[in-house]
């Protein structure tokens, strides 16, 4: 009895554990579920947060979502402002081409206050290049015969002084000085034995001196054979030498407003032509045969000159005082050819 009885209040018992264990399943795993969520809301708002204060940062541009920047820029704050390029314009400059100022901004020469005491010449082109030669033109090569003087001091008949020990002088052949025109120039002159020599041309060879023939000064014909060999086969042209000095002019003794003289020294190319600045214009002066331009009345003496050598180039220049027998210098000089 006592065994029946203790079945039959058992019963309910099980009955109850067998609803209720699914209930209480049930109810963890909805409590789970809320956690889970709750905890995943906290987690995404911090984030949030995060990329709101990048973007700040930034200039409070908003990123696009899914760009490479997002995510980097969604997680860290960086601690300084992002290194980029300079554009093209605003490039730094290498020391080199920073030491060196813009063509445009360069600063103007600073010229002296005080009155200059020498000539100011100016340049520009009278003709085409050597149409104003004579007989002896840039480029032609001359065939001829060196013969040889005694040249002393190194004057002659250009008048141009003594040579200061340059003894690599020349008269040129009386046809070819074509009165005073060869004066100043300068000849290169080969021999058939492949030697050469350069000489400035001072003096002029008189007749029976043929076209072509050279009298060179011994200490230059020295240089291309010995002096016994009498007369040399040569060839010569003219040249434009690159180491030249600067032009002087020189007023002739007995120059005054009445009547004067004047003559170019150290011109690198031959003269054609010189003149003087007058009260109707320039005046074109007569060469002489000694190496001198002449104004007969007087017209010019004194005033502006201006010079052209056979290149067509010409030169005018100022402050020239009328000092007879001076050799004034210009600080100038014709063109290399």
């Amino acid at each position: 009895m006592r065994t029946t009885k203790h079945g039959a209040e058992q019963g309910p018992k099980t009955q109850w554990q067998y609803v209720g264990i699914p209930v209480a399943l049930l109810a963890v795993g909805v409590a789970v579920c809320l956690v889970a969520v709750f905890l995943t809301k906290a987690d995404a708002e911090p984030r949030r947060t995060a990329g709101g204060s990048v973007a700040a940062a930034k200039g409070g541009v908003p990123l696009e979502s899914g760009s490479p920047d997002a995510t980097a820029d969604a997680t860290t704050a960086p601690t300084q402002p992002p290194v980029t390029s300079p554009s093209p314009s605003r490039r730094t400059p290498t020391p080199s081409a920073a030491a060196k100022p813009p063509a445009a901004k360069r600063t103007a020469p600073v010229t002296s206050s005080t009155p200059r005491t020498q000539s100011t010449p100016s340049r520009e082109s009278a003709g085409a290049a050597g149409s104003l030669a004579g007989r002896i033109k840039p480029g032609v090569r001359y065939d001829g015969v060196a013969t040889a003087y005694e040249a002393g001091d190194g004057n002659g008949a250009c008048l141009f002084g003594p040579s200061g020990g340059d003894l690599m002088i020349a008269a040129m052949n009386h046809t070819d000085y074509e009165s005073a025109k060869a004066c100043g120039a300068y000849v290169q002159v080969r021999a058939a034995n492949g030697a050469s020599i350069t000489v400035r041309i001072v003096n002029d060879c008189p007749l029976p001196c043929a076209p072509g023939q050279l009298d060179l000064s011994q200490q230059a014909f020295a240089k291309l054979a010995k002096l016994s060999v009498g007369r040399l086969p040569i060839t010569w042209k003219l040249l434009s030498p690159a180491a030249a000095g600067t032009i002087s002019i020189r007023y002739k003794d007995g120059s005054s407003q009445y009547w004067c003289g004047i003559q170019a020294i150290g011109h690198r190319n031959p003269l054609a032509t010189l003149e003087v600045e007058t009260a109707k214009g320039w005046r074109k002066l007569q060469r002489t045969g000694y190496n001198y331009f002449l104004s007969p009345d007087g017209s010019g003496c004194g005033k502006a000159i201006r010079i052209t050598d056979i290149y067509g180039e010409r030169l005018t220049i100022r402050g020239i005082a009328l000092r007879p027998e001076v050799a004034q210098p210009t600080r100038v000089q014709f063109a290399r050819h």
